[in-house]
């Protein structure tokens, strides 16, 4: 064997390895590496849906992106004449590669496909097949990104895998159930975050992973209660009702104990219920952080504003019913001093009217609307722990409510919904 090697003509053994190298390559895997293409010259040849999907990434990434081809989808046009792709209408010629850094062939044509394929492999370039995975250079992986991290994940020939698996990563990374702490030291941190209705469930995943990630979390009794019982053990969970306020009122309590703990260089969650700036006092915190140098972020929440009507089946508005809502704080009585309602110019509105903190003073309220102008039949509901396992309604008008808020012994936290909204959908007997 050895002597008829040797005895093998320069021109067949070459022509032997030629045959042979793409087999040998076809059972190896791919080498991953990011690409960093800011500047650079990239080529796509094919303004279909495959150019479609993948313009995006490149034009993010800072590429000098270049398309051959003689039509687009009508969202590749909009990139070019946006500026974002330089478009180059006809098709692809040898010779187009020259001085790329990276191609993208994606036409329908396979002779178009295999010369700019050869190209690539002349001069160099780094190459994605859309039609034939094994004749190209390079693989595009399926991408997914959370917090600054990019997760790309290759699977061969299986693109539909590679995805589950990149959603399935991504998923845990930004829910929290897949925790990857910061390593290096970060700066004083604090995060307002909305904590939704109630339903755990309804918290933004970028709350939950910050949840997640945090080492201190300050909560609120209206806050998701069920999402504290997943942190790790080592997260100090401190309730904001139990802050000894000594000479400081109760929220000045509470943004001290944010400062302390974001200078002692902890990551600290606020967890709010509904959305931090609505009736949450989160721009006095915000403001107390700032006056301390220290970083905040704010994670807007589900109001329970909108979200617990939705959960009890009523629209705040509703084609030919309500063109409007509006949401008002009921801590204070009408003929309070303190309050900033405008009760008379509410009562004359026909949109929809959400009071949030009311139910201790609904009677009062009603009393002001009607004697203001609104229909003492006004429908009207009572929704208690919207979106929880204790949820319920009650249904009353106007002139009804404050007997029914005995009767049915509601208690907070209740959203108040006024308006002909309440009737609509599957209609509730009234009380």
């Amino acid at each position: 064997m050895a002597e008829h090697a040797e005895g093998t003509p320069r021109a067949e053994q070459a022509e032997h390895a030629a045959s042979t190298e793409p087999a040998a390559r076809a059972g190896r895997p791919a080498y991953p590496v990011g690409l960093r293409l800011s500047g650079r010259r990239v080529v796509v040849i094919g303004g279909g849906q495959v150019a479609q999907r993948r313009l995006p990434a490149l034009v993010a990434a800072g590429a000098d992106v270049i398309l051959i081809s003689p039509s687009a989808t009508a969202s590749v046009e909009a990139m070019a004449e946006a500026g974002e792709i330089t478009w180059t209408r006809r098709r692809y010629e040898d010779g187009d590669l020259a001085d790329t850094w990276y191609a993208l062939v994606a036409t329908s044509d396979p002779l178009a496909n295999e010369a700019a394929s050869a190209e690539a492999e002349r001069t160099r370039t780094w190459c994605v097949r859309s039609d034939d995975a094994e004749a190209a250079t390079a693989w595009t992986p399926a991408t997914g990104r959370s917090e600054g991290v990019t997760v790309a994940v290759l699977t061969g020939n299986d693109p539909r895998r590679s995805a589950a698996v990149r959603d399935a990563i991504v998923e845990g990374l930004r829910d929290g159930s897949l925790i990857a702490p910061h390593h290096r030291s970060r700066e004083p941190f604090v995060a307002l975050v909305g904590g939704g209705p109630g339903d755990p469930d309804l918290i933004t995943v970028r709350g939950r992973r910050l949840l997640a990630e945090a080492d201190v979390v300050i909560a609120d009794r209206l806050g998701p209660r069920d999402l504290l019982d997943e942190l790790p053990p080592h997260v100090e969970v401190i309730d904001a009702a139990k802050i000894p306020y000594g000479r400081f009122m109760a929220q000045e309590a509470i943004n001290n104990a944010l400062i302390e703990h974001a200078k002692a260089g902890k990551s600290v969650v606020r967890l709010k219920g509904g959305d931090p700036f609505v009736f949450g006092r989160g721009m006095e915190e915000a403001q107390a952080l700032a006056e301390e140098g220290i970083a905040c972020t704010v994670v807007p929440g589900i109001s329970s504003s909108i979200s617990v009507p939705g959960a009890a089946g009523i629209p705040v508005t509703h084609r030919g019913v309500a063109h409007e809502f509006t949401v008002v704080s009921g801590h204070v009585a009408p003929d309070d001093e303190r309050s900033l309602v405008d009760w008379k110019s509410l009562a004359k509105l026909r949109g929809t009217l959400v009071i949030l903190m009311g139910v201790d003073k609904i009677g009062a309220i009603a009393e002001a609307l009607i004697a203001h102008g609104k229909s003492p039949e006004t429908p009207l509901a009572l929704i208690q722990e919207g979106t929880t396992a204790a949820q319920r309604r009650v249904d009353a008008t106007l002139a009804t409510v404050a007997e029914a808020v005995r009767t049915h012994e509601v208690r907070p936290p209740a959203v108040i919904v006024i308006g002909d909204v309440v009737a609509v959908g599957a209609g509730r007997p009234r009380s």
